[in-house]
């Protein structure tokens, strides 16, 4: 991991592209802005894994319907079902996405 020093209004460079600014600093909380290109994710990292939690969710409902066994009852297709959650499957909330808007 790299470790850098830096002061209010000043910044670091990710891949030629992402510029990351010291806003400002009050006691023990630091804010920063990112300038990122369009494509580019950026998340705080406790949005970033309550996303990845959903998507490991949303992989395995889907496998266990590609995994059930086909089950026909007088040649009719049955139509497949998503698994209800039981008491063990962790419950998440919706991600809402903060836009902000540039000042131009």
């Amino acid at each position: 991991m790299l470790v850098l020093s830096r002061r209010k209004n000043e910044s670091i460079v990710i891949n030629d592209n992402i510029i990351v600014v010291v806003v400002d600093v009050r006691g023990d909380k630091v804010r920063l802005g990112v300038k990122a290109p369009s494509d580019v994710t950026v998340h705080r990292k406790e949005v970033y894994d309550a996303i990845l939690r959903q998507m490991s969710i949303h992989a395995l409902s889907d496998q266990t319907t590609d995994e059930a066994p086909e089950e026909s009852t007088d040649g009719a297709e049955k139509e497949s079902e998503l698994p209800t959650p039981d008491a063990s499957t962790p419950k998440t909330k919706p991600i809402a996405k903060k836009v902000i808007k540039k000042k131009t």
